[in-house]
Protein backbone atom coordinates (compact mmCIF):
# COMPACT_ATOMS: atom_id res chain seq x y z
CA UNK A 1 0.00 0.00 0.00
CA UNK A 2 1.22 3.31 -0.82
CA UNK A 3 1.69 5.83 1.82
CA UNK A 4 1.19 10.04 1.62
CA UNK A 5 5.42 10.13 1.10
CA UNK A 6 5.05 7.83 -1.65
CA UNK A 7 2.07 9.70 -3.77
CA UNK A 8 4.34 12.96 -3.24
CA UNK A 9 7.36 11.07 -4.90
CA UNK A 10 5.36 9.70 -7.48
CA UNK A 11 3.83 13.38 -8.31
CA UNK A 12 6.91 14.75 -8.20
CA UNK A 13 8.96 12.19 -10.40
CA UNK A 14 6.04 12.98 -12.90
CA UNK A 15 6.62 16.18 -12.98
CA UNK A 16 10.48 16.30 -13.22
CA UNK A 17 11.98 12.43 -13.30
CA UNK A 18 15.47 14.40 -13.70
CA UNK A 19 16.11 15.71 -10.46
CA UNK A 20 18.44 13.74 -8.10
CA UNK A 21 17.43 12.08 -5.08
CA UNK A 22 18.46 14.71 -2.80
CA UNK A 23 16.45 17.52 -4.55
CA UNK A 24 13.89 14.70 -4.59
CA UNK A 25 14.31 14.06 -1.09
CA UNK A 26 13.76 17.97 0.31
CA UNK A 27 11.12 18.54 -1.71
CA UNK A 28 8.96 15.20 0.10
CA UNK A 29 10.87 15.72 3.38
CA UNK A 30 13.44 12.87 3.11
CA UNK A 31 17.12 12.52 3.10
CA UNK A 32 18.33 12.03 -0.45
CA UNK A 33 19.13 7.92 0.54
CA UNK A 34 15.86 7.70 2.06
CA UNK A 35 14.11 9.31 -1.11
CA UNK A 36 16.10 6.96 -3.52
CA UNK A 37 15.37 3.62 -1.18
CA UNK A 38 11.84 4.94 -1.47
CA UNK A 39 11.92 4.98 -5.10
CA UNK A 40 13.78 2.01 -5.68
CA UNK A 41 11.07 0.44 -3.60
CA UNK A 42 8.52 2.04 -5.98
CA UNK A 43 10.48 0.49 -9.26
CA UNK A 44 10.61 -2.99 -7.09
CA UNK A 45 6.78 -3.18 -7.18
CA UNK A 46 6.47 -1.69 -10.05
CA UNK A 47 4.64 1.02 -9.35
CA UNK A 48 7.26 3.29 -11.18
CA UNK A 49 7.65 1.43 -14.97
CA UNK A 50 10.59 3.59 -16.05
CA UNK A 51 11.03 7.12 -17.40
CA UNK A 52 10.41 9.15 -20.54
CA UNK A 53 11.47 12.40 -22.25
CA UNK A 54 8.51 14.17 -23.47
CA UNK A 55 8.71 16.12 -26.85
CA UNK A 56 7.29 18.74 -28.18
CA UNK A 57 5.91 17.19 -31.94
CA UNK A 58 5.31 20.06 -33.19
CA UNK A 59 8.21 21.64 -32.54
CA UNK A 60 9.97 18.74 -34.97
CA UNK A 61 7.61 18.97 -37.57
CA UNK A 62 4.78 17.07 -36.62
CA UNK A 63 2.07 19.80 -36.63
CA UNK A 64 -0.95 18.16 -37.53
CA UNK A 65 -2.46 16.23 -34.21
CA UNK A 66 -5.81 14.22 -34.88
CA UNK A 67 -7.73 11.37 -32.81
CA UNK A 68 -8.98 8.79 -34.83
CA UNK A 69 -12.19 6.71 -33.59
CA UNK A 70 -11.63 3.27 -35.03
CA UNK A 71 -14.55 1.11 -36.49
CA UNK A 72 -13.81 -2.31 -37.45
CA UNK A 73 -15.38 -3.79 -40.50
CA UNK A 74 -15.11 -7.37 -39.30
CA UNK A 75 -15.14 -8.93 -36.21
CA UNK A 76 -11.25 -10.17 -37.06
CA UNK A 77 -9.25 -7.23 -35.91
CA UNK A 78 -5.97 -9.00 -36.53
CA UNK A 79 -6.07 -7.05 -40.33
CA UNK A 80 -6.32 -3.46 -38.41
CA UNK A 81 -4.15 -4.38 -35.69
CA UNK A 82 -1.35 -5.43 -37.82
CA UNK A 83 -2.05 -1.92 -39.82
CA UNK A 84 -1.19 -0.24 -36.87
CA UNK A 85 1.51 -1.95 -35.67
CA UNK A 86 3.28 -0.89 -38.98
CA UNK A 87 2.68 3.08 -38.20
CA UNK A 88 4.51 4.02 -35.45
CA UNK A 89 5.80 6.78 -37.03
CA UNK A 90 2.13 8.28 -36.75
CA UNK A 91 0.66 5.91 -33.90
CA UNK A 92 1.31 7.76 -30.61
CA UNK A 93 -1.56 6.25 -28.50
CA UNK A 94 -4.06 3.15 -29.52
CA UNK A 95 -7.02 2.28 -27.34
CA UNK A 96 -9.53 -0.36 -27.28
CA UNK A 97 -12.35 1.30 -26.20
CA UNK A 98 -16.06 1.29 -25.68
CA UNK A 99 -18.15 3.52 -26.88
CA UNK A 100 -18.60 4.64 -30.61
CA UNK A 101 -15.67 2.56 -32.08
CA UNK A 102 -13.41 0.23 -31.20
CA UNK A 103 -10.01 1.94 -31.28
CA UNK A 104 -9.23 5.03 -30.54
CA UNK A 105 -5.86 6.35 -32.43
CA UNK A 106 -3.83 9.72 -31.54
CA UNK A 107 -2.07 10.21 -34.29
CA UNK A 108 0.70 12.63 -35.50
CA UNK A 109 1.70 13.52 -39.07
CA UNK A 110 3.87 16.09 -41.16
CA UNK A 111 1.46 17.34 -43.09
CA UNK A 112 -2.46 16.79 -43.91
CA UNK A 113 -1.39 14.88 -46.94
CA UNK A 114 0.47 12.15 -44.91
CA UNK A 115 -3.02 11.96 -42.70
CA UNK A 116 -5.00 11.37 -45.76
CA UNK A 117 -2.43 8.93 -47.02
CA UNK A 118 -2.43 7.43 -43.59
CA UNK A 119 -6.77 7.42 -43.67
CA UNK A 120 -6.89 5.73 -47.46
CA UNK A 121 -4.39 2.74 -45.78
CA UNK A 122 -6.42 3.12 -42.91
CA UNK A 123 -9.64 2.35 -44.66
CA UNK A 124 -8.66 -0.65 -46.04
CA UNK A 125 -9.07 -2.72 -42.74
CA UNK A 126 -11.41 -0.12 -40.83
CA UNK A 127 -14.27 2.77 -40.88
CA UNK A 128 -13.11 5.83 -38.91
CA UNK A 129 -14.26 9.15 -37.97
CA UNK A 130 -11.59 11.54 -37.85
CA UNK A 131 -10.75 14.57 -35.07
CA UNK A 132 -8.16 17.24 -35.35
CA UNK A 133 -6.92 18.75 -32.89
CA UNK A 134 -7.31 22.80 -33.01
CA UNK A 135 -5.38 23.74 -30.10
CA UNK A 136 -4.02 22.21 -27.26
CA UNK A 137 -3.97 23.72 -23.57
CA UNK A 138 -1.26 22.34 -21.39
CA UNK A 139 -1.41 21.98 -17.18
Amino acid sequence: MLDHTDLKIIQELTHNSRMTMKELGDKVHLTGQAAATRVAKLEEQGVVEGYTVKVNKKKIGYAVHAFITVMTQSTSHHPYLNFVETQTKHVENHYKISGEGCYMLECRFVSHEQLDQFLVDLNRHANYKLSIVINHQSK
